[in-house]
């Protein structure tokens, strides 16, 4: 295969100019392709307009953009049905297009992430059809099919997280086929070595095209067991609505036979060689399990031949307290010491975090706050496009819905739609100057116009402004980046941790409540002030002052 002329070169390697660690503490900004920038006028945004955007993300502070699903595809789930895995969907361009987007990131200082959605396929990728064509055929065992029972029902009782049984039949094998997600969207078998090889060298074509690493969307899903047992019932103490949404039957269900099996860890192994091939290169995955997701990110990164960082839904979802983040940063840390998280509030599949957890109204304090907390707390970040503006979830009517996630329960649960509407660039222009088109693909809020970059960039106070600075602090904190974290005791509404690498220790501490408290730091522990952006809080003689939703991080002798 030919290599793309925006590969890191071999004489950049050996002379030592690439940081193979870059990942570790990263920054990254995840871009909705569809929602971006519209650079064509038909209405969903674009590779051209993300890159005439990238100055805007590099001058943001971030580290990488991870993208979103760019791949061919019906759009059955929006990117998340591939029918091929080599090339761009006409809707967002042409390789070329790819290829230039990863040229300017990279003059840029960005690195680029894109996302891998191999654990399914589109029921139109050429596999499937050749699959689904006979028992015989070359790929016959290229997806999971099982036969039905006596009575012609299901082979078990596996639920699809969009609703409904995980198996569809059909007709012309006369077998079931699995999908976890769309019936669209049938399921790879990974139990096939042919299988496994022919997903790896799909993504040895993007790393030779040069992109920097890959989001593995739904990685603990890859294996099922082909004894296809029925899951057991969830236990009640066990019973947690963060993979799903509460109305969704698929919680009921402790999920120990259809995903997260042991199988997986040797997959993993071969994925972390390939990517051990191209020096800098990196892997976050996704990983949805309501009962055991510390556990399997432990499994998933520890070491150096897994996953170098995972993301789970302990910040997606939940409550915003002291005792919850506490509790969480203390599981991951002694559940997974050698593991690596990637932290992330708000991204394309939840509602966006200021209208999930600012139910007081405080919503310019809590944002300032959920801000300057994620990007002290340790691991890797993501930021999700809008988040640096104070973007809150969209109110979109059952008429503007195309989430087929949605659409099946609405109106308990509304689907993905509301934060997956379209980046605001000027409050005055047509479209927030997403698009010119008459009808955008999801319709532009209203109310997000008064937030648009435009009205927001270089004025003091700000949240754009404040983002930027915080993520200016961050970089100039090296301990904020990769150090070690230390809790503190929780006190009330007080979440306090204290960050060190090498010489350097910060005391970090966040009021999450509505009113102003005082938080008294450990006996001898007196810091400095730091110029935080936004701090305001004072710390005297051990004691700090905090406001509502206030923080302060003050630097250790």
């Amino acid at each position: 295969m030919t290599a793309s002329p925006f590969m890191t070169s071999p004489k950049a390697i050996e002379e030592g100019a690439l940081d193979e660690d870059w990942w570790r503490g990263a920054v990254i900004y995840q871009i909705y392709p569809r929602s971006f920038q519209d650079q064509d006028g038909d209405g969903v945004g674009d590779l051209v307009g993300i890159t005439s955007r990238l100055d805007y993300v590099a001058d943001l502070g971030v580290d990488a953009i991870w993208l979103s699903p760019v791949f061919t595809s019906p759009m059955r789930d929006f990117g998340y049905d591939v029918s091929n895995y080599r090339d761009i969907d006409p809707s967002f361009g042409t390789l070329e297009d790819f290829d230039h987007l990863v040229q300017k990131a990279h003059s840029l200082g960005l690195k680029v992430i894109i996302d891998q959605v191999i654990s399914h396929s589109s029921d139109k990728h050429a596999w499937f059809s050749e699959s689904r064509l006979s028992k015989t055929n070359a790929k016959a065992d290229w997806y999971v099919w099982a036969d039905p029972k006596p009575d012609g029902t299901p082979p078990n009782n596996w639920l699809s997280i969009f609703g409904g049984s995980a198996w569809h039949w059909d007709s012309r094998r006369m077998q079931y086929y699995l999908h976890n997600f769309l019936v669209q969207q049938p399921d790879l078998n990974f139990h096939n070595p042919e299988v496994q090889e022919a997903l790896l060298g799909e993504m040895r074509f993007w790393l030779e095209r040069g992109v920097d690493g890959f989001r593995l969307d739904t990685v603990n899903f890859y294996f099922c067991s082909l004894g296809f047992e029925d899951n057991p019932v969830v236990k009640a103490e066990d019973f947690n609505a963060s993979t799903a949404p509460a109305v969704n039957p698929y919680n009921f269900q402790e999920h120990i036979y259809d995903k997260s099996r042991p199988e997986n860890l040797d997959f993993l192994r071969r994925l972390r060689a390939l990517l051990d091939e191209y020096p800098g290169r990196t892997t976050v995955g996704e990983i949805g399990d309501s009962q055991h997701q510390l556990e399997i990110m432990a499994q998933y990164t520890s070491g150096d031949d897994m996953l170098h960082m995972a993301y789970t839904f302990d910040y997606l979802g939940g409550e915003f307290s002291a005792a919850h983040f506490h509790n969480a940063i203390a599981k991951t840390e002694a559940e997974a010491p050698e593991g690596w998280i990637c932290l992330a509030f708000s991204n394309h599949d939840v509602v966006r975090h200021v209208s999930r957890w600012a139910t007081h109204g405080q919503e310019e304090a809590f944002t300032r706050l959920a801000a300057t907390l994620i990007l002290s707390m340790r691991g890797s970040v993501c930021l999700y496009q809008g988040e640096e503006l104070g973007l809150k979830e969209a109110e979109l009517s059952y008429a503007d819905l195309v989430d087929p996630y949605g659409i099946e329960f609405w109106p308990e649960f509304k689907g993905r739609d509301g934060c997956r509407t379209p980046m605001v660039w000027q409050a005055q222009a047509s479209n927030g100057a997403f698009s010119s088109a008459n009808r955008t693909w999801l319709p532009v809020p209203a109310e997000h116009l008064t937030h648009a970059v435009d009205t927001q960039d270089k004025v003091d106070g700000s949240i754009l402004e404040f983002y930027r600075s915080m993520l200016d602090f961050r970089s100039s904190h090296p301990a904020l980046a990769k150090g070690t974290i230390e809790l503190l005791p929780v006190q009330g509404d007080v979440l306090a941790f204290v960050r060190q690498l090498d010489d350097e220790r910060l005391v970090c501490v966040f009021n999450m409540g509505e009113s102003g408290v005082s938080y008294s730091l450990p006996k001898g522990m007196k810091p400095t002030d730091t110029a935080c952006p936004g701090v305001i809080s004072v710390a005297i003689d051990g004691e700090i002052g905090l406001e509502p939703f206030g923080a302060y991080i003050g630097t250790l002798s």
